[in-house]
């Protein structure tokens, strides 16, 4: 598999990046006269290089929420309550299988119907869903949640369960909130409306100067011509995966803050600035918007808790794993045995050759935490990571994953004692599970007065 170079790694405008791109795509795929040709090897290029002496994981950790111990537990709430925890925010997705938009502006209430959701399913399914079928799913009816998008329910889920925990700990939770910093990832073409979307919320509570935003830049295809690869700019954009969005965030003015009264007032962090701001946390959480049980329970303070230990025993990233469901097996990243590394390792689902969805018997949960954040991001800054490639639409896109840090960084896998299935809106099948996971949200009490303050001003 292609490697990135320190280049690929520094895309401190969008010209170093795509040339480095270029130049690995010509260092390592100048044996293909074609894009198609590569396309049809695209399972063996990708392929992961002792995938036949992979084993059945060994080094499982077992998180059991009910083993009585209150320190664990404590501790999360207290580094919560303290700020010393970053809260991540993946939203740049470009949500292609749900064919919705961005899923961060997807208001169920306003763009979603019985009949819609029967269709978008129909279609997925390729058989004729009625909307019977599926209103029979439903706790209730999509006009009758609350007219919040899913990125802003994302953000006041977190703000309103620190905000309980503020009041459980007998603390203020205007200071708890205040204490608080987050990253929110999003794509370019969603910027002007996202910080529309903070400054009418009032950043949901948080403080302004501690809600950092990375726009994760698009590019355009790679084409071949004459045994030379060149970007093309008749090729559609895309993002290269979340791979390249922990890489972008390594380079210096990614980051940005919005601290005055206009979108307009931004200030743009440099590297050593962001060095520094990463050095004040135990933990970072990486979330994704489409993580459906996220909207009940933002804050999980057993897996922080274990996180947190970790941590201390010298462990740089924690990646919770679930067992695959033998009856209607799941594709995903599998987590195996490396003889040659004497160890477990996360592996990509593309990176899994002809292996059958069966035989994957750990799946990735794609929900990790970064113990001493910097550690990743310094080893990120100066290794980067592997580049697997795609052909999409005839052009050749690279596709770095962020769960290949664990070849990076001492990493560990655990899994709930009582094992969660994974629930994510990633396609229209998901979609009646997502109005009820929000409809429970709107359920909780106090909800939604909490979400009438943050739109008027917490105060």
């Amino acid at each position: 598999m292609p490697q990135a170079t320190k280049a690929v790694i520094a895309p401190g405008s969008l010209e170093p990046y795509i040339s480095s791109c270029v130049a690995l795509a010509q260092e390592n795929l100048r044996h293909f006269s074609s894009l198609a040709e590569i396309a049809a090897r695209e399972k063996d290029l990708n392929r992961y290089p002792r995938l036949e002496r992979l084993a059945e994981p060994r080094e499982i950790l077992v998180l059991d929420e009910h083993d009585g111990r209150p320190e664990p537990l404590a501790r999360a709430r207290a580094a919560v309550a303290r700020g010393e925890v970053l809260f991540e925010h993946a939203a740049a997705g470009e949500g292609t299988r749900l064919m919705l938009g961005s899923k961060y502006f997807l208001d169920i209430s306003r763009e979603i119907t019985v009949e819609r959701t029967a269709h978008l399913m129909s279609q997925e399914a390729g058989r004729i869903i009625a909307p019977q079928e599926v209103a029979a799913q439903l706790d209730c009816l999509p006009q009758g949640l609350l007219p919040i998008s899913l990125g802003a329910r994302h953000m006041l889920q977190l703000a309103f369960d620190q905000h309980n925990l503020a009041r459980e700990l007998g603390e203020s939770p205007r200071e708890v909130l205040g204490r608080q910093h987050l990253l929110v990832v999003i794509g370019r073409e969603m910027l002007a409306h996202v910080e529309k979307d903070f400054y009418q919320w009032h950043f949901f509570g948080f403080n302004p100067a501690q809600v950092y935003f990375m726009v994760q830049e698009s590019f355009h295809g790679l084409n071949l011509k004459g045994g030379k690869f060149f970007s093309d700019v008749n090729s559609p954009r895309r993002l290269h995966n979340h791979g390249q969005m922990v890489m972008q965030q390594t380079a210096s003015r990614q980051l940005f803050t919005l601290e005055g009264a206009h979108a307009w007032d931004k200030k743009f962090h440099s590297r050593g600035e962001v060095a520094d701001w990463l050095q004040g946390f135990a933990d970072k959480i990486s979330y994704n918007i489409e993580d459906l049980d996220y909207l009940t329970g933002s804050l999980d303070y057993h897996g922080l808790g274990l996180a947190l230990e970790l941590g201390d025993q010298g462990y740089n990233m924690v990646m919770e794993v679930s067992a695959n469901n033998p009856a209607k097996p799941q594709k995903g990243g599998m987590l195996a045995w490396d003889p040659e590394l004497n160890r477990d390792v996360m592996i990509e689902s593309f990176q899994l050759g002809d292996i059958e969805n069966r035989d994957i018997k750990f799946l990735n949960r794609n929900f990790n935490h970064y113990p001493r954040p910097w550690v990743c991001w310094g080893r990120i800054k100066e290794q980067g990571l592997p580049m697997p490639v795609a052909v999409k639409e005839g052009f050749l896109y690279f596709q770095p994953v962020q769960g290949d840090i664990n070849f990076l960084v001492k990493t560990a896998f655990f899994r709930r004692q009582e094992m969660r299935p994974i629930r994510n809106l990633k396609s229209p099948a998901a979609l009646p599970l997502a109005i009820n996971r929000m409809y429970a949200q709107d359920c909780q009490p106090g909800f939604k007065e909490f979400a009438q303050q943050c739109h008027q001003g917490y105060s």
